[in-house]
Parts: structure tokens; sequence; C-alpha cells
């Protein structure tokens, strides 16, 4: 029997707009050469609130897949701590948007990337200070 399309008047399939979950986010990898020498490749995987029992709690936490050697990808995730960035909103009159949040956090992971030796033992947890997040803005001319 030859291939017919249904007609114009026939209901929408239920398997209409269903997340097809053969096939993972495509992922922007990116890359980043640190001071040490080091090429990075990274990618952002997400942001969730950090857990409640965790020390930079509370806080907002920015998770990074990296590989340095195309070989191992490991986990690096940047707190933002809600008191950080409420301390910059408060001396700023305005809230940080989510993007000047993620733009501060890139540069937190990139610091990492050009001032230590070895991330995956020892730049897994990296967190944003006052300090930090006021110079991260200044850098990007946010105010």
């Amino acid at each position: 029997m030859p291939f017919s399309l249904p007609p114009a008047t026939s209901p929408a399939s239920p398997f209409h707009n269903v997340r097809m979950t053969s096939n993972p986010p495509i992922r922007r990898l990116k890359t980043y050469t640190g001071a040490q020498g080091y090429v990075y490749q990274y990618y952002f995987v997400g942001k969730r609130p950090a857990l409640p029992d965790d020390p930079e709690a509370p806080a907002t936490e920015f998770v990074f897949d990296v590989t340095s050697d195309r070989k191992l990808t490991f986990a690096v995730s940047v707190f933002l701590p809600d008191g950080t960035r409420d301390a910059w909103g408060a001396a700023h009159g305005r809230p940080l948007s989510e993007a000047e949040q993620y733009a501060a956090v890139k540069l937190r992971l990139f610091r990492a990337f050009d001032e230590i030796d070895d991330v995956r033992a020892h730049g897994r947890r990296l967190t944003i200070d006052t300090t930090m997040l006021e110079e991260a803005l200044t850098t990007l001319g946010v105010e």
C-alpha cells in the first residue's frame, strides 16, 4: 500500500511536540587557554540553588563540565552566594540580571583556569566573594 498523508481534518497526533529523549541537548563547547598553559574546553551544564546542607548555601550553583585533555571531563561548580549578590544589588541600587550573574561566574571560572595549576584536583568548587564580583563586573563595564 502506498504512503499517504492523513486528511487535513484528522485530529493532532498525541505525540506532537513531545520531547525526544534520544537526542540530548546540544552543548556549546568552548575553549579557553589559561595562563598556566593548559587549553581548557568547557560547557555550561546549568544552574540550581545550592543544596541546603552545602557550606556555600544559600547560593546559586553554576555547573560547568570541563576538560584539559579531551579524555577526562569533570564538573566545576561556581557558587554565587545570595549575600554577595544582594550586597552588590544594595550597593548599586538594582539587582543583578541573569546575564550579569552568568558573566561574573564565567569570569570566576576563567580566573581559576589562569591561577590554579591543577583545576581538576584543586578547583572543582569555586566561590565568588563580594570583591571578586565587583572586580568582574567592573571589568565588563557593569555599574
